[in-house]
Formats: structure tokens, C-alpha cells, sequence
């Protein structure tokens, strides 16, 4: 099944890609993980102590956003891309027909529990019982990592920017990642359901995630604003000729681990297997790297998780 997002030369000049995170987005994709997260001991931690802290918050969230399908277009407003409480507030101020719509849509897929009526009638103690559940999750599970978030998309950002200047947005829409093909003027996005998106000279906005969704994400309402969420890839390889220069500067081991980090968030043990020394001895490079600004470093219950920074990003990068 596929996404078929048609465009015109005018949508090509005004597609873009997102800058920033959008944490509403990262909000959702983040349920999804934390629902199927197998396979990934970082997001196992993760997954335990958001589980541990957040049951209350969770009950409202979850039967909003299930594992896979779809979820109501509202929990995602344009507003998110300015910050969690700008995002929030656009959420409680969504008109009661979309609140409708769209949890009449998540109905057809399975029961909701009865509190969900009041909220798709729009009242407002609902949509504050709503608000308060997303701000507590954030505030728990997402604002420890906005570091991180920052980090990937900034230099997922970097990285598109460099492909349009050398071959514009079409260079950029032939490269998004697996499971989407630029058949012009056709992006072929590999999707959950069969379904047209004409873009009309809106433009598309590309939206790198840090949280990962089983395949990229739009909205089902073709009346919003045209959004593509896609999973943000670093933009540094083992083999870049960059990263071979800094042996000799940071030596092989810290050289290492930045590049471990820059693929995603490791934790001690991880990195410890991957270069093969003891968690002692990556605590230690991890110390120095995160005194350089190199890496950032969150402590989630008995485990850290090192995420490479900005400038670490850069550096990686020549």
C-alpha cells in the first residue's frame, strides 16, 4: 500500500525541511515506541521508566495513539513546530467537528473509552484532561531528550540543505530513506493504507523525527497543512573522511564512541561492546567527550545514554 503525494513546480518550491523538532510529533511517534520497542536496548530503558512514572498519563494517551494505524489528526497541530506549549494550546483550541471526525475515524478501528465523547464534543474539561496528560508525559519521557532531538534534526537539516544547493528539492525527495521513491511527480511513500495527497501548491513540509514510526507519517485530513514526518538519519558513516583525521587528534577509541553516538543513543554497555573496553574505561572517554561539549549524556533510572551534540555533529562532519 502506498502514500502518493502529487506534486506541481510550485509544491517543489515550496517544499521544505522542518529546522527543529516538533515535539507534539515526536509526542506521538514516541507512544508508538513505547508500544513496540523491542529489539533496542536503549528504547527498552526508556520504555520501563516511562511506563514506571507515567501510568496515569498513559491511560488517557494510549487509546489515542495505538501501535500502528491511524491516530487523530489534532494531536499534531502546525503550532507544535514552535514549542510543546504553543502546540498544546492550538490542541485545545481545536474546533468540536475535527475533534469529531477525527475520533469517529479512530473509532472505526476499535472501542474507545466513554471519557472520549466528552472530548469529541470539545468540552473543555476534556481538552484540559487532554492537556495536562500530554504536558505530564512530555515533561517525563520527551523533555530529557530534547538535546538529542535537537542534535538529529539539526544535522538531518545540514544534510538536506547541502543536497538542495547541489541538486535541489528533487535531489532531496530521491533521497528520503527506505520505503519512499521519488517517481516524479509522484513521492511514493511504502504506507500503512492506500491513499492520494494533492499538495495544490501548498508545498509539502519534510519533518526528520528522532522517534521512529514504522514507516513516515502524514495527516489523513488533505484539507491541513501537507506534513510528512520521516525518521532523521545522522549524516555521519564510519568511514567519513572527516572522522579518519581525528584519530590522530582525539585517538581511535573517542573517535569511536563520538561516531557510535552520532548513529544513535548509546548506552555505556553499548559502547563498551562496540569498541570493546570496559564500561570503566568508556565512562571515562565519555567524561572527557562530554567536558569538550562533544556528547551529551542522560541518566534514565541505572542506565546512561550518550547522545553525540551539535558541535560533536560538525566535527564528525569536517
Amino acid at each position: 500500500m502506498l502514500l502518493r503525494i502529487h506534486f506541481t513546480g510550485a509544491d517543489l518550491v515550496r517544499t521544505s525541511v522542518a529546522h527543529r523538532p516538533d515535539p507534539l510529533w515526536e509526542t506521538v511517534l514516541s507512544l508508538r515506541v513505547l508500544q513496540h520497542r523491542a529489539g533496542s536496548p536503549a528504547a527498552e530503558c526508556w520504555g520501563r521508566d516511562v511506563l514506571a512514572r507515567q501510568a496515569g498519563n498513559l491511560r488517557t494517551l494510549l487509546p489515542l495513539v495505538r501501535p500502528y494505524g491511524y491516530f487523530p489528526d489534532f494531536l499534531t497541530p502546525p503550532d507544535g513546530a514552535l514549542g510543546i506549549e504553543h502546540g498544546i494550546d492550538a490542541l485545545t483550541a481545536t474546533p468540536a467537528r475535527h475533534l469529531r471526525g477525527d475520533l469517529t475515524v479512530l473509532a472505526a478501528g476499535g472501542t474507545l473509552p466513554p471519557w472520549t465523547r466528552d472530548l469529541a464534543a470539545g468540552r473543555p474539561d476534556a481538552l484540559r484532561g487532554l492537556a495536562r496528560a500530554l504536558r505530564g508525559y512530555y515533561a517525563t519521557a520527551l523533555a530529557p531528550l530534547e538535546q538529542s532531538m535537537r542534535t538529529t534534526v539539526r544535522a538531518e537539516y545540514a544534510a538536506q540543505a547541502t543536497v538542495a544547493a547541489e541538486s535541489g528539492i528533487e535531489g532531496v525527495l530521491s533521497d528520503l530513506g527506505p520505503g519512499m521513491r521519488w517517481n516524479p511527480p509522484v513521492l511514493e511513500v511504502r504506507y500503512s493504507v492506500n491513499q492520494e495527497l494533492h499538495l495544490n501548491g501548498r508545498g509539502l513540509l519534510l519533518v526528520p523525527t528522532l522517534f521512529r514510526a514504522r514507516t513516515p507519517v502524514s495527516l489523513l485530513d488533505p484539507e491541513l497543512p501537507p506534513v510528512l514526518t520521516y525518521p532523521a538519519r545522522r549524516t555521519v558513516s564510519p568511514g567519513a573522511p572527516a572522522a579518519g583525521k581525528l584519530g590522530p587528534l582525539m585517538g581511535r577509541t573517542r573517535t569511536a564512541i563520538l561516531q557510535s553516538t552520532a548513529e544513535t543513543s548509546r548506552s555505556t554497555s553499548e559502547l563498551a561492546r562496540l569498541v570493546g573496553m570496559s564500561q570503566a574505561s568508556v565512562s571515562h572517554h565519555t567524561t572527557v567527550l562530554r567536558a569538550a561539549g562533544l556528547i551529551s549524556s542522560t541518566r534514565h533510572r541505572n542506565t546512561v545514554l550518550h547522545s553525540v551534540t551539535s558541535l560533536g555533529s560538525l566535527l564528525l562532519r569536517g
